[in-house]
């Protein structure tokens, strides 16, 4: 427990308050040999692979005299893959939950908006901006702190709990708030500081788990991002019409401030360069000798400002904006995104309302805010069928390919995303004409069709973001945070203009256009499929 809580964000205010009298490291033990650590073994080599056996890794020491501080062996009990199974499963279980935390805040005030067009005299279209903006804040979050976390000196930590915190206490004025331009500003911000968790959750599970164990990590952090926008309405369905619209915000407050203390207390730190630079600071400490430095430092001394922002800030749009396979897989996830959150603004015509007066009117089932918001738990049974399938894909033949050729062409990784992508328009399609034909067609059969087309995104979201770590290694982080904006800002537009889409087209024609642009995407990833190979040959991003 002492090794766990040393790395948290508790232990390390608790060793600087005592001025490291708790919660010691090994290299402060005075028990630890430090000498023979750098001076018995001269002919040292580097490790590159973490091995089972145990076996001292001997550290090199390089021209200029300096001594590259490594893992001191194959086993190290800090590095974090090689924690039990039980440490993992505890930080993976926070990560999950600290997602799910942050997703559920967005959708959780859909029920809200009636009674905010009530309370401020605004239109749906205006209402909205309380889901939109949130939305739009955490796509832009992450090109700030996903950068910020991947520099060696930060870590992971500082930046989920410094802005979770914020996230807390922004929680608690836009609950409290009764001022709508307040409550959109303070929305948008919300998203914001809630958004390390979306992008850099990722690379947390990366730093515990080797390529062949890491989608199965990446999957149920997947279905916990997926399950949170469908579980708020249900949360704040029936709770907000029995009280009033603060209540769906005082929610996220109190499902947040949780996981915010069990982060703060138990979350360590899990990013390798950090955790071998701070071994660096406190060797150099205990022997006096400053030759003892980490890779990370090295690197980082190098590096100007200049080469930063280039590196963090316009690497990703210049990827996006020439490569064309990013650039696909970036509008394809963010069409998939938009359809989405699309669900929000239909679901009421769907199942409650209806759209009456038009030549082909959908009349709705009647139901009340409460039983719409129960619609939504389809989306979290498609997460959860997807999920299996997926699985014994991962379990029977991505596993033994990996064991038995290696990574081979990263094409084969999206090899379960060729049939979803026939699942989003066939799903789309299903839902929008017998939801048109609402109540004369069961409730049952359009949401059988969301369950459809959630399978099919859910299956094409794992294999995308795979393709684009093995395909672009170096720049994966920055990646994945800018196909974050993307999908964000796509997502953001599309709680905008599906309103009026489908009270202009009716829902039928509305979905069918939605299924028809994703008809685009199923062409997309074939070419992808097909044509990777080559893209990336002539790609100076991708890895040979």
């Amino acid at each position: 427990m002492a090794d766990l809580l040393r790395d948290t964000t508790f232990g390390v205010i608790i060793r600087w308050i005592t001025k490291r009298k708790y919660f010691k490291y090994p290299e402060e033990q005075t028990s630890f040999h430090y000498p023979d650590l750098f001076q018995e073994y001269s002919a040292a080599t580097l490790q590159a692979n973490v091995r089972s056996q145990h076996s001292t890794i001997q550290p090199r020491k390089l021209e200029t005299g300096t001594i590259l501080v490594d893992w001191y062996t194959t086993d190290d009990a800090d590095n974090p893959q090689n924690w039990s199974s039980g440490k993992k499963a505890f930080v993976v279980l926070q990560i999950y939950l600290y997602t799910l935390a942050v997703y559920i805040g967005s959708a959780i005030i859909t029920p809200s908006q009636p009674f905010i067009e009530a309370r401020f005299g605004v239109e749906p279209e205006v209402a909205s901006l309380g889901l939109s903006l949130y939305v739009l804040g955490y796509g832009i979050g992450p090109l700030l702190f996903s950068p910020l976390s991947e520099i060696p000196l930060i870590g992971r930590n500082p930046p989920y709990i410094i802005t979770f915190g914020i996230f807390i206490a922004i929680s608690a004025g836009t609950a409290a708030v009764d001022n709508f331009p307040a409550l959109i500003v303070l929305r948008f911000f919300q998203g914001f500081f809630g958004s390390p968790c979306l992008a850099t959750g990722g690379a947390s599970l990366g730093d515990l788990y080797n390529l062949v164990k890491l989608p199965y990590a990446l999957t149920g952090w997947a279905a916990f991002a997926t399950a949170g926008p469908a579980i708020g309405p249900i949360l704040s369905g029936f709770s907000v019409p029995a009280t009033n619209w603060h209540w769906s915000l005082w929610e996220i407050l109190w499902l947040a401030s949780p996981v915010f203390v069990l982060m703060f207390f138990f979350l360590p730190e899990t990013s390798t360069p950090n955790i071998l630079l701070r071994r660096a600071r406190r060797l150099r400490r205990v022997t006096k000798n400053n030759n003892l430095q980490s890779q990370s430092e090295m690197e980082q001394a190098k590096l100007t400002v200049n080469e930063v922002v280039v590196q963090n800030l316009w690497r990703p749009l210049q990827i996006n904006l020439f490569d064309p396979s990013v650039l696909f897989t970036s509008l394809y996830i963010g069409l998939m995104y938009g359809i989405f959150y699309s669900f929000f603004e239909v679901f009421p015509f769907v199942y409650s309302t209806g759209l009456p007066g038009r030549a082909s009117p959908t009349n709705g089932y009647g139901l009340n805010a409460g039983e719409v918001g129960l619609i939504f738990l389809s989306i979290s049974v498609g997460v959860s069928i997807a999920i299996v399938f997926y699985v014994a894909y991962l379990r029977f033949v991505f596993e033994p390919e990996i064991k038995t050729r290696g990574l081979g062409e990263p094409e084969r990784r999206l090899v379960c995303g060729l049939p979803a992508s026939f699942l989003v328009p066939v799903g789309l399609f299903m839902f929008g004409w017998t939801g048109n034909s609402s109540p004369n067609i069961p409730w049952i059969v359009p949401t059988i069709g969301i369950t459809i087309f959630v399978v099919g995104i859910f299956t094409i979201f794992q294999v995308i973001f795979i393709y684009i770590a093995i395909s672009y290694p170096v720049y994966s982080a920055s990646l994945f945070a800018a196909n974050d904006f993307v999908r964000s800002s796509i997502g953001c537009g599309a709680i905008h203009f599906s309103r009026p889409l489908f009270i202009n087209l009716g829902v039928g024609k509305g979905v069918s256009l939605l299924a028809g642009l994703s008809c685009g995407g199923v062409i997309g990833i074939f070419v992808l499929y097909f044509y990777g190979a080559t893209l990336r040959r002539k790609s100076r991003f991708a890895a040979t």
